[in-house]
């Protein structure tokens, strides 16, 4: 006797070839990301081809107004810190002095701002050592910005060496955020520190043991290697002593204060970043090519240090930050108009990323105005699409 009634399964037309079709774009966005490993075949085929070190175009400045604009002063940067940490420590005592209550949470969020995100832009001037004038200033602004940001401040020293030297080169290139295909979840989470605050203390516990990963052994060289173990040891210690105090004191409050911020204020550092690259040619010779100037308001500008003018930094890395607009100004006749706003920037990323998780061979390239110099392409490998160079070196 039948109890129930069953329809039989139909297969949907296609749906094979869809289930087939979803399997090689798998693969083939796997293989796509491998290509960025430093420790891949892609980094010699990079080599090999001429895309490393290679002759980048620079806009024409001449070179009495170059010394001018490479000129640096203690008085801007000064000023500038002393604003940035006066701002952390009025909301941390804010925070402190509500704590407790939901009061506090407007202040820590302010604090945690300042803290996990725009410590990256110090971390950066102060690594590029064009900050102050004074080096010992500068030298103590980056240790303090890279324990803030959670980043090694010797690996991390060379590894944005190797992102201006071989900016968005597919296997020599240690710091491009935004692949092809972009790893969305990653982004999403990375907001609040998901990814990278669990990688950081990862790798403090491989450089405390005495080892680097095979991507930094690739660009820091064996005499700096020392001082990366010794500020891990000293990095992990302190943040010991941090968890120990909130355990002791049975209160969140230490580590609101330290640590903590790299998580929960981290919002801004990669609201700004993704607007430098993403969506950007790759193997090109040309940072027109592969980077943005965005146009931003005073106060974003103060918290930014000026990096929203990413084409320029990246022609002229010592320019200082105080400096980057007068060198728009030189400049602007040869690159593509400023995007007007940071909207107006994610309105072109967001469908650039979502369209290259199916097509990794598209990129944003943007009209350059009347009597720029045209977009330097000394060979068809630099097109921007970033075709495979280990097959196209072998053959």
């Amino acid at each position: 006797m039948r109890l129930f009634w069953s329809a039989p399964v139909r297969v949907r037309p296609g749906r094979r070839a869809v289930e087939l079709d979803a399997e090689r774009w798998t693969v083939v966005n796997k293989e796509r990301l491998e290509r960025y490993s430093l420790a891949g075949p892609e980094n010699q085929a990079a080599v090999s081809a001429g895309l490393t070190s290679g002759d980048w175009f620079r806009s024409a400045v001449p070179r009495k107004r170059m010394k001018e604009l490479m000129r640096r002063s203690d008085h801007p940067a000064i000023r500038d810190t002393i604003i940035w940490l006066g701002l952390m420590a009025l909301f941390a005592g804010l925070g402190i002095a509500f704590w407790g209550s939901w009061w506090a949470v407007p202040f820590f969020l302010a604090y945690g701002l300042l803290y996990g995100s725009t410590s990256d832009s110090r971390w950066h001037e102060a690594g590029h050592g064009t900050a102050f004038k004074t080096r010992w200033i500068d030298q103590g602004l980056y240790q303090l910005a890279s324990f803030m940001i959670m980043r090694d401040p010797t690996t991390w020293r060379w590894s944005h060496t190797r992102h201006h030297t071989d900016t968005l080169i597919l296997g020599r290139d240690p710091e491009i955020a935004v692949m092809r295909p972009a790893r969305l979840a990653k982004l999403i989470v990375n907001f609040v520190g998901l990814i990278d605050v669990p990688t950081a203390f990862g790798l403090m516990f491989r450089h405390a043991a005495g080892r680097l990963t095979a991507d930094e052994a690739d660009y820091v060289p064996a005499s700096e290697r020392h001082k990366v173990y010794r500020t891990a040891r000293i990095d992990l210690a302190i943040y010991a002593v941090t968890i120990g105090l909130a355990i002791g004191f049975r209160s969140w409050l230490p580590v609101v204060l330290i640590g903590g911020p790299r998580l929960y204020g981290a919002l801004l550092l990669y609201f700004y970043s993704f607007t430098q690259h993403a969506g950007m040619g790759e193997n090109v010779l040309d940072y027109r090519l592969n980077t943005r100037t965005v146009k931003m308001g005073r106060i974003n500008r103060f918290l930014y240090w000026n990096m929203n003018y990413h084409v320029e930094h990246h022609m002229f890395p010592m320019v200082p930050y105080y400096r980057l607009p007068e060198l728009h100004e030189q400049v602007k006749g040869d690159l593509a108009a400023a995007y007007p706003s940071i909207w107006a920037a994610y309105k072109e990323i967001i469908p650039a990323v979502w369209r290259q998780l199916r097509d990794q061979e598209y990129y944003v390239r943007r009209e350059l105005p009347p009597g720029a110099p045209p977009y330097h392409q000394p060979a068809p490998i630099t097109d921007g699409r970033a075709m495979p160079l280990a097959t196209a070196t072998a053959a």
